[in-house]
């Protein structure tokens, strides 16, 4: 690495309403109350997530720049890591959790690579590996596939196709769904997926209403009503090994 270039920073953010000293270290605090740039995904979401850690400096006084939501394929070097090519720290920040998983921040981190720039990634939430922790599923083998189709058919085949890969492979799937849609998502669930198939939803999580809910689908098929819409969430299945393939 260039030791005359600046460090990019990958800045872990709150995944809800709560402090930042409650889950994001302490060393990974002090380092980015010393960031003065930015590159975020939202200038707003990000000025209001610097001001709960606290940042030494007021908040108008730090620089930021956007991701080119137009044309995310193509990010300009000089407009994005230009500060760490003059020698400058930098921060990149996601809207929620880690920067760089299920996030396009991956693109800029390539680019620093391909410019020599240190890539640095902090401690922070990240709602996926933490419902990986809590699910009790295989915590070795697992996949994270972002969001499902929409519409049917290609929603139905898509989850059974996913059932498939876990009980082949031992491995845990997983998925994320547009909040207002989660209890659709769970039904859909329930009605396609073998009653043995293990059914993990992890909403809320680091907040004081956390909702982690882990079991067969057979016992999900007994709730009558759910309760899951407009929270963020995290979908996980499992196909324990003992199960037969039908």
């Amino acid at each position: 690495m260039n030791q005359q270039f600046g460090k990019l920073y990958l800045v872990p953010t709150l995944l809800g309403a709560t402090s930042a000293e409650q889950v994001i270290p302490a060393g990974t605090l002090d380092i980015v109350r010393t960031l003065r740039f930015f590159v975020v995904e939202n200038v707003r979401t990000a000025r209001r997530m610097l001001s709960k850690m606290h940042m030494p400096c007021p908040i108008d006084e730090l620089e930021f720049v956007e991701l080119d939501k137009h044309n995310p394929e193509n990010p300009d070097l000089l407009t994005y890591l230009g500060k760490a090519l003059d020698g400058q720290d930098i921060g990149l920040m996601s809207e929620a959790g880690t920067p760089c998983v299920a996030d396009p921040g991956a693109l800029i981190v390539e680019l620093a690579h391909q410019a020599g720039i240190q890539v640095v990634p902090l401690t922070g939430p990240n709602a996926m590996i933490l419902a990986l922790m809590a699910s009790g599923f295989n915590g070795q083998s697992f996949c994270f596939h972002g969001y499902l189709p929409i519409k049917n058919p290609e929603r139905v085949q898509k989850i059974k196709s996913l059932e498939r890969q876990s009980l082949a492979n031992d491995e845990t799937e997983m998925f994320i769904e547009t909040p207002f849609r989660n209890n659709a998502m769970i039904e859909e669930l329930v009605k396609n997926c073998h009653p043995t198939t293990m059914l993990c939803v992890a909403s809320d999580i680091t907040m004081d209403d956390e909702k982690i809910v882990s079991k067969p689908i057979s016992d999900w098929k007994k709730i009558k009503e759910y309760d899951w819409n407009k929270k963020p969430a995290v979908f996980l299945i499992y196909c324990p090994k003992f199960r037969k393939k039908y």
